[in-house]
This record gives structure tokens, C-alpha cells and sequence, in this order.
């Protein structure tokens, strides 16, 4: 018997000409919509119980794991805020606020 669907695609959902593209999903930390690459990033590091991701920027990313240990991203959790009280946080908001979405740049890490 011959199947109805491909075997890699069994609701018929790739290659749909008429859909429309998804919205861009806004940065946890920044709110700028994401880009082309989206990392789902754990607020509450998994080491530490998190389970809940999020979707960011990569250079947000990188620039919270620069900045914070993971008993201190554990501390805050899901406060954004608590986050951007943080002068080096706040500071790099303020300046990747009117970068482009797929914007990336190095990212120096903290001195410990």
C-alpha cells in the first residue's frame, strides 16, 4: 500500500506555500525580537533544577553567563529585572538596544 504522507514529514507541513513566517519572539533579557538564531537559554541553570528556557539573543547569552556564576543565576531565577539591576547588565542592554537582531560581538568575561 502506498502511504498518503512522507515518512519524514507525517502531517504534510513542510514546503506549505501559503504560511505565513512566525513572529520574531522577543529577547528575555533585551525584549529586541530574535533573530535568525535563537538560543533557548535555562534562567535556572539545569545543574541547578531549572527546567523553564526562555529565548535570547546569543550575545545576551553569553553576556549573562560572563557576568553571573550559576548559584547567582539560580538567586534570581526567572526576575529579569533582578537581572538588569546589575550596572554591567544594564549597560549592555542599553547599548545592544539599537543593534540589529542577528548582531553578534565578542564578550569579555568577568574578572572573578
Amino acid at each position: 500500500m502506498a502511504r498518503k504522507h512522507s515518512k519524514h514529514d507525517p502531517y504534510g507541513e513542510i514546503g506549505g506555500e501559503d504560511e505565513a513566517p512566525a513572529p520574531a519572539l522577543p529577547c528575555w533579557l533585551c525584549g529586541r525580537p530574535t533573530g535568525k538564531t535563537i538560543v533557548w537559554h535555562h534562567p535556572v541553570p539545569k545543574s541547578r533544577g531549572g527546567r523553564d528556557v526562555v529565548p535570547m539573543h546569543p550575545i545576551c547569552q553569553k553576556t549573562l553567563i560572563a557576568n553571573f556564576t550559576n548559584s547567582e543565576l539560580q538567586r534570581h531565577g526567572m526576575d529579569v529585572e533582578s537581572l538588569l539591576a546589575n550596572p554591567d547588565i544594564r549597560k549592555f542592554v542599553d547599548w545592544v538596544a539599537n543593534k540589529d537582531p542577528d548582531f553578534n560581538a565578542t564578550t569579555a568575561k568577568k574578572q572573578r
